[in-house]
This record gives structure tokens, sequence and C-alpha cells, in this order.
């Protein structure tokens, strides 16, 4: 293909893909959702590709939630007053229903809200009891949130290990991660990290992972952020220590909720660094002592968002309303037709116009599609200029790292020498900085990603607009 295609994907690639696909038809409940829910997409003319980052939230959900602010009076949930009962009524409800859609056992896991999955992931970082010679043990394909703990535990003498990945696919080396599994400290306390799904990539990890590294003297500590929104995670069949995620990354609202979804026999043993208001059931100036109170609540400081946690009913109620799985076949099926896409791109002198970072099928993958842009001539097109044209062109996706330098910097070819000389040239590193000293190399990548309202029109969306940049 050497011309950019035009606005609406023909009949006929249509009808090929829903002949290749004949699945697709069975998603068609979701094309009735978009039209009801998410209208404002097409009212607004835009093309939403960045689902990893936020899901979108259904019109409904804002109405229903509205409505029942409006016909409610709360108050802070740390009393017995009318207001106070009627918050901790909603909030513990909304706990007991994130343990059954996770189809969790109240008897075996613990729901403790926070601020997103960052949070959840800060939570579990700074009070793992970690000592000297306990292991830390990581995926290179992490978020940041996840590589940051290992500031927490070199601060207790443990050790810091890191899993590789192997380029082009960017999966884990299996080799590699069944001898570090091996190496757990013997009566320690090691933990292991790792994403159900890469945020840079779409890679997707073993689930079988969890009770290997468990039979094997580890705690493990599950991101499921990323994967979550489009992939049922079943608590009755893979029982990670700790799960994190954010609910408006699952459907878009509300924005400042998460969860820390623990296991209780794991999050007894952690030791948290400080005590605040609502952690407690006794605390002394004078005497100079305090006792955490049990549970969920030694870990939810201060108060909690009372007025918005109930909220997550509603996004739970819509993604059970749809059927995560039926979402989950429809974003299979947009994302092979993208990379198919994506990869015949070529310009007039037969390169190739996208490199993509990652799976080039959907064998274990997710709707989360990293790429560059280059020219005719091979060079890289600088990932802010392919930003700046999306957003021009009225298309939301994302550049950069996203947060995940491991995978990032596997996939652009940096090794850990030029990484160091960078770092060592500059006290205060910025991203622009990181830039100029990898250059010509990427610091970046173009990323797609696709979610609950997806449609074939947005595919084609993006496969026009990067078609805009072929040569001859």
């Amino acid at each position: 293909m050497t011309q950019a295609l035009p606005s609406t994907a023909p009949d006929a690639t249509c009808a090929a893909f829903l002949a290749a696909h004949p699945g697709y038809a069975a998603t068609a409940s979701l094309d009735a959702l978009r039209e009801r829910e998410f209208a404002r997409l097409d009212a607004e003319g835009q093309r939403y590709l960045d689902y990893t980052g936020s899901g979108l939230y259904a019109a409904s959900q804002v109405r229903r939630h509205a409505d029942s602010l409006l016909h409610a009076v709360l108050g802070n949930p740390h009393s017995t007053s009318p207001s106070s009962t009627e918050s901790t009524v909603r909030v513990e409800r909304c706990r007991e229903r994130v343990l059954r859609y996770f189809r969790a056992d109240p008897e075996e896991y613990v729901v403790v809200f926070t601020a997103n999955a960052s949070h959840a992931l800060k939570l579990v970082g700074e009070s793992y009891p970690f000592g000297a010679d306990d292991v830390f043990l990581l995926t290179f394909d992490n978020h940041n949130s996840v590589n940051g703990i290992r500031e927490f535990d070199r601060l207790r003498g443990a050790r810091t290990v890191y899993v590789p990945m192997l380029p082009p696919e960017l999966r884990v080396d299996e080799a590699v991660l069944d001898q570090k599994l091996g190496e757990a400290h013997p009566g320690g306390h090691n933990l292991f990290a790792f994403p159900a799904q890469s945020n840079f990539s779409g890679v997707q990890h073993p689930l079988e992972w969890v009770a290997r590294a468990q039979a094997r003297g580890w705690d493990v500590l599950l991101d499921a952020a990323a994967f979550v929104p489009t992939n049922r995670l079943d608590l009755s069949q893979v029982r990670p220590d700790f799960v994190a995620l954010s609910f408006y990354k699952m459907f878009g609202y509300p924005t400042g909720v998460g969860a820390l979804i623990a296991r209780r026999a794991a999050l007894a043993r952690l030791h948290r660094p400080w005590f605040a208001g609502g952690t407690i059931d006794a605390a002394s100036v004078q005497a100079d002592r305090y006792v955490f109170t049990a549970g969920a609540a030694q870990f939810e400081d201060g108060t909690l968002d009372f007025a918005n946690i109930p909220a997550v009913e509603l996004g739970l109620d819509l993604l059970d309303e749809v059927g995560v799985e039926t979402v989950h076949e429809r974003v299979r099926l947009l994302t092979g037709f993208l990379i198919d896409g994506l990869l015949a791109l070529r310009h007039g002198n037969g390169s190739g116009l996208v490199r993509l970072y990652g799976p080039p099928s959907t064998e274990a993958r997710g709707g989360t599609l990293a790429f560059n842009l280059y020219d005719a001539a091979g060079r890289l097109i600088d990932h802010r200029l392919v930003e700046r044209r999306a957003a021009e062109a009225r298309l939301s996706l994302r550049t950069g790292c996203f947060c995940n330098p491991g995978a990032g910097e596997l996939a652009l070819g940096l090794s850990r020498d030029e990484l160091l000389r960078c770092f060592a040239g500059s006290p205060h590193m910025t991203r622009e900085d990181l830039q100029l000293c990898v250059d010509p190399k990427a610091a970046g990548a173009v990323r797609a990603s696709l979610g609950l309202a997806s449609n074939l029109d947005d595919a084609w969306a993006l496969l026009r607009f990067a078609s805009g940049f072929l040569e001859g």
C-alpha cells in the first residue's frame, strides 16, 4: 500500500474481515452498547485508541451515580450516625461486589480500596517484610509503580533481581525465570511481581507462574491493571497473594478508586511503616503507643472516598451486562485486524512503514499495540510528531515509554551501558534529555489500544492515519 487509505473501510474489506472472522458477529451487542452509551464519541468525531491509558465511562454510569447521590445523605463513615451508616453500608456492599466479580472467596481474600493501582502497589512495597538476603524478583516488563518497590527492598538489605525478555516478541525468558525462582531466600520473605498483561506490548504473561512461584517459596504480586479491562481474572482458579488494579482502567469511572485484592494470610504478613486516622483502634501521645485495626481498614488511610466508591458497582454491572468474555473476543479480533493491516503498510520502494514491538499475532496477547513508524529510507519518524498529527486528526493514542522502561529499553535496542552514560551525564535527567542522549535511537514509541467500545471503524481510522505517512 503506497497511498493513504480511504476515510472509511471499503465494503469489500469489511466483508472479507467478517467472512474470515464469523465470531465478530457474536459481539454485535457491543455496537448497540456504543450507540446507547458512548454516542459522544461519534458526536464529537473522535476515534479513541487509548484504553490502556483509561477506559471510557458509559453514560448510564454517570446518570445512575448522580441519581444515587441526589437521593441519599452520606457522611464520613467513621461514626454511627444515619449518614455515616449509609456510607458504610454502601462501601461494604461495594467491597463484597468486587470480590464476587473476581470470583474471590471472601474467606480467603479481602479488598483494600486505594486511589489507584500505583497506590495499591506502594502499599505492598512499603509494608512487605523484606530483610537481609531476601529477594524481590520481577520481570523487565513492569510498570514503574512495580519497579519502584526495589527502593523499599534495598533499604532493608534485600536483593532486586530482574528477569529479562526476549525480543522481538518481548516475552519472558522462561528458562531464566525458572532458574531465578529457584533462588528464593530459604526461610525468608521473597516477593515475585509481574503484570498479567504488559501495558507496553500487550504481551499476556502466563498466570500459571503464580502457583509455580508460590510452590517455590514466593509471595506473588500480580499487576492486573492492563489485563482486567478485557479479560476475566478468576481468583477461584488463580490465587496470587496480592492483586493491584484501577477501576477507571476497566470502565472509566470513578477515576480515583483502585484496589489491592489480597489474600488474608498475605495481608497479615505486611507491616505498615506508619499509622493514620482510620487505620488504628487506639493511639496515645503520652504513652507513645498505637494499635492497628484488623483487616483492610489498616491499609485505608484517613477517610475513604465514600461518595465515589459505590460507583464501582455500576461499572461492574456494565461489564457483567455485556460480558467481559464478549469484550475480550472483539478486542482480540480487532487486534489481529490492526496487526495485519499495520504490517502490510509499505512505502513505494517496498520498505515497511511500521515496526511492531511485541507479538505479531493474537496468541497470548491483549489489545495493546506498541510500534514506531519509519520513512522510506528507514529513518525513524519521531513519535512526538505522530502524536501531534494524531491529535489533529481527532485520534486519541499515546506515545512515550508508558511508564514501562524495561520493555521500552529492550524493544528499542537500548543497552545498559548506553543508559548509564546518559544518566551519568545529567544529575537531573528529563525525558527530553534522554531523548537527545539516545538519538538516533528512539526513546519512545506509539501505543494504540482497544477496549470496551472499540469497533471496526476505530481500527480502520488508525490504519488510515498511519497510511498518511507512506512515501512513493
